[in-house]
């Protein structure tokens, strides 16, 4: 298999998915030998600007299409391991100032990179977006942390890590025992085994958190890596989440 069999093409396009939400497919990114697909969800606000949550790779004709939807307003790195193509994103918009969870502006590869980053996170919504969205802050161990986004118009979550659920046809043959062993796989992903254990580490505040995302009732689930919960966003999202549930 090629690594590109492992992203959901067209690519680096923003594609509708409901009323003021797209997503992006990119990638895909190698994660220990494992050809992993990316995905970035763009939002618009109510004042018709451009939020990017998780961006992937830039390329000029994405922009130029973003640009005919909206202006982009915001930029997001939603969680400690997010941030990567930031500074690409950066360099060609002007005036979008960038939001990261806590503690992403003290790491040392971040620093090196050069990434901006205008704004910490919080448990709540800045009053930037939040008439159209809610948020919730997920903790975990070793400084990491999740943000997670609810689209209150169109019911829709969006998470970064917190789901995983690739689809083992589009992996290497070699490797889908592995992801299915780290329960990463279709129909119902949830984090990589690492990830659980350091949220798990904060299991009383990781667990009311994710109770939260439940209560949200989201009618769509969307996820940076693998198939998202197109429908039965809430149900398939208790079975994600019931490790920590």
């Amino acid at each position: 298999m090629k690594p590109e069999d492992a992203t959901y093409p067209p690519l680096d396009v923003a594609k509708p998915v409901a009323p003021g939400i797209w997503i992006v497919d990119s990638g895909p990114l190698s994660v220990m030998g494992i050809p992993v697909p990316v995905r970035m969800t763009v939002i618009q606000l109510g004042n018709g600007g451009l939020l990017l949550h998780s961006p992937t790779r830039f390329a000029f004709e994405l922009r130029k299409q973003l640009e005919q939807i909206g202006p982009i307003v915001h930029l997001v790195a939603p969680n400690s391991a997010h941030w990567t193509f930031l500074k690409e994103w950066q360099n060609h918009v002007q005036g979008a100032p960038t939001w990261a969870v806590p503690g992403l502006r003290h790491r040392a590869q971040v620093r090196r990179a050069g990434v901006r980053i205008d704004h910490d996170l919080a448990a709540a919504a800045p009053e930037a977006w939040s008439k159209d969205l809610d948020q919730v802050l997920v903790p975990g161990a070793g400084g990491f942390t999740e943000v997670a986004f609810y689209h209150k118009n169109s019911r829709t979550m969006v998470l970064t890590d917190l789901v995983v659920n690739l689809e083992p046809e589009k992996l290497p043959f070699i490797i889908r025992p592995a992801a299915r062993l780290l329960r990463v796989t279709a129909p119902v992903g949830k984090a990589p085994i690492y990830l659980r254990m350091i949220i798990k580490r904060k299991h009383e505040q990781a667990k009311a958190a994710a109770e939260r995302l439940v209560a949200f009732q989201p009618k769509r689930v969307i996820f940076s890596h693998g198939r998202w919960f197109h429908e039965d966003g809430t149900t398939l999202l208790r079975q994600s989440l019931a490790w920590l549930l």
